[in-house]
C-alpha cells in the first residue's frame, strides 16, 4: 500500500474566504510534483473552485513558481490570488525594524520618515508618491479598506523592485512602505520615495515602482462598502508575476 504524503498549502485574502480556511491539507501519493500537477490535484479535491485555482499563482519558499517548476511537499507553499497592489524591514509586534527602505506595517505611514531614507548629498531630485483611500469609486461609497499581505514574500518582492530600479536607473535610490490592516478614508496606504541625480530618472522610476508593485507584490485589498465588501484582484489583464520583464 502506497504511503500518502501530506501537502500543506497556505491561502490568503479572497482565497481563504472562498475556501473557508487559511490552509489546505492534501494527502497525495507523490512527494514532488510540478506546479501544474499540484493545481490539478487541488482542482480534483475542490472542483467547485476550479476557475479560481486556475487564475491563482503558486509560491514556493516565498518565490513565484511557474507551472512547469517542480515543488516538494516539504516546501513552504502558498496559493496566491491575483494581487491588488496599492512594500529591508519586517513586521514584528506592529513595530518597524531597521533598515527602513522596505516596510510593511499596520502602523500609520510617514512621508517624511520614508523620504529621509532616499535623500543623499549626491542627488538633486527626490520624488514621493503617496496612495490614499478614496471614498467614492464609480458612484459607490467606500467606508474603509482592509489590506492583507504574505509578509515575508512581500518584503522580498519589494526588495526585488528596488533591485530592478537600480539596474534600470543606476544610482537611483528607492524606498517603499505599505500599510496592512484597516486603512480609513484619506489615510495613506502606500508611499514610494525615489531620489536620483536628475529628475527624469525620478519620474520614471517612481512610475515603474507602483506599477511593478501592483504586478508582483502579494498584498491584497478588501473594499468595505456600506452594504457589503469585495476582495479586489489584479485588474491589468492576465496575471503572470513570473513572466520576464
Amino acid at each position: 500500500m502506497t504511503k500518502m504524503i501530506k501537502w500543506t498549502i497556505h491561502l490568503f485574502a479572497g482565497l481563504a474566504d472562498r475556501f473557508g480556511q487559511p490552509t489546505i491539507f492534501l494527502d497525495l501519493d507523490h512527494s514532488e510534483l510540478t506546479v501544474l500537477e499540484l493545481k490539478q490535484a487541488l482542482i480534483a479535491a475542490y472542483p467547485n473552485h476550479e476557475p479560481l485555482i486556475n487564475i491563482s499563482f503558486l509560491a514556493s519558499n516565498q518565490a513565484y513558481a511557474a507551472e512547469d517548476d517542480r515543488v516538494a511537499a516539504h516546501d513552504e507553499l502558498a496559493l496566491l490570488p491575483p494581487v491588488s497592489g496599492g512594500e529591508e524591514s519586517a513586521v514584528e509586534d506592529d513595530s518597524i525594524t531597521k533598515p527602513l527602505r522596505y516596510v510593511i506595517t499596520s502602523e500609520p505611514l510617514s512621508v517624511e520618515a520614508l523620504t529621509s531614507q532616499v535623500i543623499t548629498a549626491s542627488h538633486g531630485a527626490t520624488l514621493t508618491f503617496t496612495g490614499t483611500t478614496r471614498e467614492w469609486t464609480q458612484g459607490q461609497r467606500t467606508v474603509r479598506l482592509e489590506y492583507e499581505a504574505y509578509v515575508p514574500m512581500a518584503l522580498k518582492t519589494l526588495q526585488q523592485i528596488g533591485d530592478e530600479i537600480d539596474a534600470r536607473w543606476p544610482g537611483t535610490r528607492c524606498a517603499i512602505a505599505h500599510r496592512i490592516g484597516i486603512v480609513g478614508i484619506a489615510e495613506i496606504s502606500v508611499i514610494i520615495a525615489v531620489s536620483a541625480p536628475h529628475r527624469d530618472a525620478c519620474y520614471e522610476a517612481s512610475r515603474y515602482a507602483i506599477e511593478r508593485l501592483k504586478q508582483i507584490v502579494p498584498i491584497w485589498k478588501r473594499e468595505i462598502w456600506e452594504d457589503g465588501s469585495e476582495w479586489k484582484g489584479h485588474q491589468q489583464g492576465p496575471w503572470n508575476p513570473a513572466a520576464p520583464l
